[in-house]
């Protein structure tokens, strides 16, 4: 969650019943790190009370840009201080003004003069959002290249009625917002990752599987999008939400994965420029499925096992250059030097440029985890940190390959 630190955000609410959910995207904006100022106009207050916003933020609500109390000019003041400007909910009337150039209150004055980025997100009625009127607005400020749009989405409004106007969840506003903010240094590159468990079934109940959650490997195509790559993400059978911006296959086995990867890197590898392997692949299935729910057959089974594909290694051995760059994941029950010779040896033996090597028990499941970034030359500690900041890490350590 922590995206955002060392930034600061004006918040802006227009007159819109949906101003509700801005309370919950200031919050979200808040756990992410930044300083919010919030800022209000008169509409936005019979929806959502002002001393809301500022109990959450910490910071006091801006509403007049002829506050006689504050010495200087209010909108050139927040927009100098804010990295960004979001206008959420934003109205049809406030889209219109926008378009027009208009700087006849506080919220437009700061868009205005704002030097970061601005995210929109739209909250009206159907009828008022498909208006040609409003979609004319938008694209003019579309064309203009100033404003991002955040949605609208489709869903229910206040009326009950259905349709695209509906404002985007808080979640997915914070999220574009880090999106708008971070480096683009991925920019124009292809990555595939993987994420999360295989499942190798011994019948249509059981089968064999590990912790792995996913969360590893979601966080870094949820960074890598952010970071301006296209990213598609094979991810086994996990419970987590795509991340934004991100072409997802969900797969079962490693059969299935490694099938998958190939279609999307093509045999030549040509189809990526990083393959960043993430998910935490079975190293056997089974050597038959059986189609029936096997029986009990007495105090000890004995069961046969394949050994799965190395999918990794077969990356490594059909690359003929350094493109694309690979990463693979070393996650043992050792520490230390023995952590870092094992994770060099795995980088040698599946030829790959970097291997993220970290313990099972202080990784799995968890939102935090500590590990080490080894290529053939050297091991960088990365210390216990969230998952998208070792995401971060990694993709940084995958940049500089790729310049």
């Amino acid at each position: 969650m922590q995206r955002l630190r060392a930034t600061t955000i004006a918040l802006a609410v227009t007159g819109s019943i949906a101003a509700y959910k801005s309370a919950a995207l200031a919050r979200s904006l808040v756990q992410r790190g930044a300083r919010v100022l919030p800022v209000m106009t008169r509409g936005a207050q019979k929806f959502l009370g002002a001393a809301t916003l500022s109990g959450i933020t910490g910071e006091a609500v801006s509403d007049d840009m002829w506050d006689a109390s504050f010495a200087g000019e209010m909108h050139v003041s927040i927009a100098d201080a804010a990295d960004a400007l979001v206008i959420a909910p934003a109205t049809a009337d406030v889209l219109a003004r926008l378009a027009s150039g208009r700087a006849d209150d506080l919220v437009t004055a700061i868009a205005l003069c704002a030097k970061g980025p601005i995210l929109v997100a739209p909250a009206m009625h159907p009828r008022m959002w498909g208006h040609p009127a409003t979609q004319a607005n938008v694209a003019r400020l579309i064309e203009h290249g100033r404003v991002q749009f955040v949605g609208p989405v489709f869903g229910e409004v206040a009326s009950g009625d259905r349709g695209f106007g509906r404002m985007s969840e808080p979640d997915d506003i914070a999220a574009a917002l880090v999106a708008a903010l971070s480096p683009k240094d991925l920019a124009t590159r292809r990555v595939l990752i993987t994420a999360g468990p295989t499942f190798e079934d011994m019948d249509p109940v059981r089968f064999i599987g590990n912790r792995s959650t996913g969360k590893m490997g979601f966080a870094i195509a949820e960074r890598a999008s952010a970071r301006g790559a296209t990213v598609t993400l094979v991810a086994g059978p996990v419970t987590l939400a795509t991340p934004r911006g991100v072409r997802r296959i969900d797969v079962r086995s490693a059969v299935e994965m490694r099938e998958a990867m190939w279609q999307v890197a093509s045999p030549d590898l040509s189809g990526v420029d990083a393959v960043i392997m993430a998910a935490a692949v079975a190293d056997y299935r089974f050597s038959a499925i059986a189609p029936y729910k096997s029986k009990k057959q007495g105090e000890v089974v004995s069961i046969s096992l394949l050994r799965n594909p190395d999918i990794i290694a077969e990356f490594g051995a059909a690359r003929t250059g350094a493109f694309p760059a690979l990463v693979a994941f070393a996650l043992e029950t050792i520490g230390g030097a023995a952590l870092v010779e094992e994770a060099r040896r795995k980088l040698r033996s599946k030829r790959v440029d970097v291997v993220v090597a970290n313990e099972a028990r202080s990784s799995l499941g968890g939102d935090d985890a500590s590990v080490l970034l080894v290529d053939e030359i050297s091991h960088a500690p990365v210390p216990l940190a969230s998952k998208h900041d070792i995401a971060d890490a990694i993709l940084s350590a995958v940049a500089r390959r790729l310049v």
